[in-house]
């Protein structure tokens, strides 16, 4: 039984990409989406910046903003749009934006 939002149905023998999230070690499956990895393993993806939500994506194709994560260089990411690479690090909470490519 699933333990996230999304419960994978087809495709399982897809290698296995190991990384984390917010320092938690995550597997996910190659080709799959931080989107789909993340909500797979739990139920949100961020909280919101703007309130108190839960955010779980909204349009799964990058154009309603809902899905923004950071790596842990700091650069935001649509995880809808992102692959999982392995080794990845990305950050769902505590999430310092930035929103300008302006220091």
């Amino acid at each position: 039984m699933s333990t996230g939002r999304f419960s994978r149905l087809a495709e399982t023998d897809r290698q296995t990409v190991n990384f984390f999230v917010d320092d938690v070690a995550t597997a996910a499956l190659e080709g799959d989406t931080l989107l789909v990895a993340i909500l797979a393993s739990g139920k949100q993806v961020r909280r919101s910046e703007f309130g108190d939500g839960n955010r779980a994506g909204f349009c799964l194709m990058g154009s309603c903003q809902d899905c923004w994560v950071s790596t842990d260089s700091g650069a935001r990411v649509k995880a809808c749009l992102t692959r999982v690479e392995p080794g990845m690090r990305v950050r769902t909470k505590d999430v310092k934006l930035k929103w300008t490519n302006k220091e």
